[in-house]
């Protein structure tokens, strides 16, 4: 795909503040017709650009109160213990996020659930269960104090 210009730009950042903007309205606040602007979200979705739509659900709201971060080094890093140890930490639904660093660390996992208890429990009856775990360190968010999911282009 060539290189995005102003239009794309405009349309990415309308779509990311709300993916529902049909393709009327997004026609509307660029000033163009809706063809070329359904065109160019096509173009970008074929790329790659345009990932995925979706929902962004309200954890309050559903009672999910406690959001974890766990840094956790493996025992051994040979590439078929780690990729084994992400398989199985990919499955886990309380897991909203999986990175590979750098550091003291080898993953931080995002970990959502309802309260300390949910998340003892996820800790006990899933995770301990996972092989080539050697340390694991927990920190809990207090507050959030910037959460977004757009990306400045």
């Amino acid at each position: 795909m060539k290189a995005l210009d102003n239009i794309d730009h405009k349309i990415l950042e309308l779509l990311q503040q709300d993916g529902r903007m049909t393709v009327k309205e997004l026609s509307k606040q660029l000033n163009l017709s809706t063809t070329p602007v359904f065109e160019r979200i096509k173009k970008l979705e074929r790329a790659g650009i345009i990932d995925h739509y979706a929902a962004v659900l309200n954890t309050d709201k559903l009672g999910i109160k406690l959001k974890a971060f766990a840094h956790i080094s493996l025992k051994d890093h040979s590439k078929e213990l780690v990729e084994n140890f992400v398989r199985c930490i990919i499955e886990f639904p309380e897991v909203m996020e999986c990175h590979y660093v750098t550091g003291d660390s080898d993953f931080i996992i995002v970990i959502l659930v309802e309260d300390m208890e949910k998340y003892k429990e996820f800790v006990m009856e899933k995770l301990f269960d996972v092989p080539n775990i050697g340390k694991l360190e927990s920190y809990f968010s207090l507050s959030v104090r910037k959460k977004t999911n757009q990306i400045s282009l």
